[in-house]
């Protein structure tokens, strides 16, 4: 567990970064700084592994103040990631990953075969391993800082906008290898981001910060985006937050109309997944069980029948959403 207790930081210059700020994580647990630029985000980050040092309050590691461990001690035993990797770019991927094992002073063979163990995990060809970080893509170069911060098993990691530079289509597969990875390895996770959907997305836990390093709202990402704690949390998470909070819904856990229930002038051929009218048959929009309530109204929008099939996990229909089911308020 991660906790910060009343933890402040003011710089020489008088600018205060962060502003006694409280807050746990959990052991195994993700939590999301979220906020704008210069709202102590990184600050934050940076003080849990003393690359920064609080001026005021105590930051502890699982019961032990940071301050009691050696620097280099507690640095090898978390694991930090940044924006486009921070790779070393005279060394190639497996020298990079092999890093801090090195450091630990495990021996070379051990080392390079950690390092390719974990290009393993965060799914790298072991073809890129004698390659340079220029010969990489931007999403290969992420894929290898995040190897080689989980190379020695820290139990801790640190992510600092770690998929912010790369485009849209290569952030969402990072995120969600970051979800596969966290679900395997169960590290306990800060990161830093600015991006309300990648936070919803990735934490179990989100603390908005204002400006000046001052907690606005803490709580689950379904707390945060269904109960702002205020105008600056409400605005901050945008317009569309009712949106975003049906991508934390599954479409399991929706009231669902029966098969032969008409949708207007409708009636579904389940057999056939196809609706039938006096005028014709359109094929149905289909969602899994698994499937976001957010996946489930897209699938409606760009429907030529406002309602969709629900499947099970053996691909039977189970039933129809309409919109009405989707967003429907949990009771």
């Amino acid at each position: 567990m991660i906790s910060l207790e009343g933890v402040s930081k003011r710089f020489p210059d008088g600018t205060l970064a962060v502003d006694d700020l409280t807050v746990e994580v959990p052991t195994g647990s993700v939590l999301a700084l979220l906020g704008s630029s210069g709202c102590g985000k990184t600050t934050t980050l940076r003080m849990i592994n003393r690359l920064v040092e609080p001026t005021d309050g105590t930051i502890a590691i699982d019961g032990r103040d940071v301050r009691s461990i050696d620097v280099l001690e507690l640095r090898r035993g978390i694991g930090y990631v940044i924006q486009q990797g921070g790779l070393f770019p005279h060394r190639t991927v497996v020298q990079n990953v092999m890093t801090v094992p090195r450091l630990l002073g495990w021996d070379r063979r051990r080392s390079r075969a950690r390092a390719m163990e974990m290009l393993d995990l965060v799914g790298l060809d072991r073809v890129l391993a004698d390659r340079y970080p220029a010969q990489l893509s931007g999403g290969q170069q992420q894929r290898v800082g995040v190897a080689r911060a989980l190379a020695s098993d820290p139990p801790v990691l640190l992510m600092d906008e770690p998929f912010g530079a790369v485009d849209p289509i290569v952030r969402t597969q990072l995120q969600d290898e970051f979800l596969r990875l966290q679900s395997e390895i169960a590290k306990t996770v800060v990161f830093v981001t600015h991006d309300v959907d990648e936070a919803i997305h990735l934490a179990t836990s989100v603390a908005v910060l204002r400006p000046g390093g001052r907690l606005a709202q803490l709580g689950t990402p379904a707390e945060v985006l269904g109960h702002p704690a205020d105008d600056f949390v409400a605005e901050f998470l945008g317009a569309d937050r009712g949106v975003k909070l049906l991508g934390l819904r599954l479409v399991s856990t929706l009231a669902q109309r029966p098969l032969d229930a008409p949708v207007g002038p409708w009636r579904l051929d389940p057999t056939h997944r196809t609706w039938l009218h006096d005028a014709g048959a359109v094929q149905a929009a289909v969602v899994e069980v698994d499937d976001s309530a957010r996946v489930a109204l897209d699938r409606v929008l760009g429907s030529d029948v406002p309602a969709v099939v629900v499947v099970d996990r053996d691909g039977r229909p189970s039933g129809v959403l309409g919109l009405e089911e989707i967003t429907a308020v949990p009771r």
